[in-house]
């Protein structure tokens, strides 16, 4: 098997690396990464915008028919939204807030989910999210699945937010990872969980060079079993 045909999904709660460490291993096989999160953020930054409420199904309905996504195919890939280049404003807390509430309805999943096998046809992609796995790439060539505990998960988001100039306390931020972890895994439609032909990596001890030298490990394995 071709590496630069594979379809890698990798999957995880907030916080856990997975948009690092799917970057890294993009660059590494030269393959194009997509962040799903980005997509969902973007449907809830254009109902922030309308002042919707974006749990509101009937509200969501109108927007989805208006909303036009577009991800650059870069190194470092923006997001437009409806022609507009939101890549920053759509990683405000309101927005992350608001996108998590968003995914629980069923239609802006089926919405996205469609846009995301379009972006994966032909493969040479590595696409990361919560259900990339399960719903989404069900047949992707490699899967992952990454986690780490709360305490690591609030800690790594604490000192992002301080390189900011941000100064959310680590316990607030524990708070909100656990509920939105709640939120994420029992939702009625694609809650988030690894799928059973997963490969399953703990990061909270692992630093970014040794999960980047993990999954590229598990690639090497994949590619010469093919042979």
């Amino acid at each position: 098997m071709a590496r630069r045909s594979l379809t890698i999904a990798i999957d995880g709660p907030a916080g856990a690396g997975k948009s690092t460490s799917a970057q890294d291993l993009a660059q590494a096989l030269g393959l194009r990464y997509i962040d799903t999160g980005a997509m969902y953020r973007g449907v809830a930054w254009a109902a922030v915008q309308e002042g919707l409420a974006p749990d509101n199904r009937s509200q969501v309905r109108k927007i989805l028919s208006r909303t036009r996504l577009t991800l650059s195919d870069e190194k470092r890939p923006r997001l437009f939204v409806n022609g507009v280049d939101a890549s920053l404003a759509i990683r405000t807390p309101q927005v992350s807030q608001a996108a998590s509430r968003l995914a629980t309805v069923p239609e802006v999943r089926t919405f996205l989910v469609r846009a995301q096998r379009v972006l994966a046809r032909g493969g040479g992609v590595v696409m990361e999210g919560r259900d990339i796995g399960t719903v989404v790439l069900p047949n992707a060539d490699l899967k992952f699945f990454l986690d780490a505990s709360v305490e690591e998960r609030a800690r790594r988001r604490w000192k992002e937010l301080r390189a900011k100039g941000k100064k959310d306390s680590l316990r607030s931020i524990a708070s909100a990872i656990r509920e939105r972890d709640l939120r994420d895994r029992t939702r009625a439609v694609s809650p988030l969980c690894a799928s059973p032909d997963a490969v399953v990596l703990d990061t909270t001890h692992n630093s970014r060079v040794q999960v980047k030298r993990l999954l590229l490990d598990w690639v090497r394995r994949k590619t010469s079993r093919a042979r």
